[in-house]
């Protein structure tokens, strides 16, 4: 919740601007709209020699839980360049994005979660300052019971079913509240 404005640190009143349709925290001093927008969460699925990079989380949300490696975009990067720092940081891993792979929209949560499918530039990697543990899967030793979240395992269960096809498509979907 926004209470003072960041331009001149007046309190902030939440009404329907002008010309708008959606209430918003407006200064009812200089009259800055403080519009308030989902975050982005950019992730890569990253295989090499037919096994998937991933991470258990040292941290909240789902704390000790397995994901791949993704986390918020920054301002002033592309949402490739999030994927390769996000893989970089957490796995400790180069990787070379080949192409978009699935958008999910939980919109329940502000966040729309794009994952890239990427290869790695080397077989090395290690455990970041988010990770408890990083470790390459094969399909068939994917520890499903223990990923972090539902947008995870939904990306991961279309990747493999187009893996096993030859064919990767472009996936969108959305996630309700669980």
């Amino acid at each position: 919740m926004i209470r003072y404005c960041i331009l001149c640190g007046s309190v902030v009143s939440f009404s329907v601007p002008a010309g708008d349709n959606l209430p918003r925290h407006v200064c009812p001093n200089c009259g800055h709209i403080h519009y308030e927008n989902p975050r982005l969460v950019v992730g890569c699925i990253a295989e090499h020699d037919g096994a998937i990079l991933l991470c258990r989380r040292a941290i909240e949300p789902r704390l000790g839980f397995w994901t791949l490696p993704a986390g918020f975009m920054e301002n002033g990067e592309t949402t490739a360049d999030a994927a390769r720092r996000e893989t970089m940081e957490e796995a400790g891993a180069r990787v070379i994005i080949d192409a978009p792979f699935a958008m999910i929209s939980l919109a329940h949560i502000n966040q729309v979660h794009l994952f890239y499918r990427g290869r790695l530039a080397s077989p090395e990697y290690s455990v970041g300052e988010e990770s408890l543990e990083v470790a390459m899967f094969k399909p068939e030793e994917v520890p499903w019971e223990q990923l972090s979240f539902r947008s995870v395992a939904l990306c991961l269960e279309r990747y493999l079913n187009d893996r096993q096809q030859g064919i990767y498509n472009f996936h969108e979907s959305q996630l309700a509240p669980p």
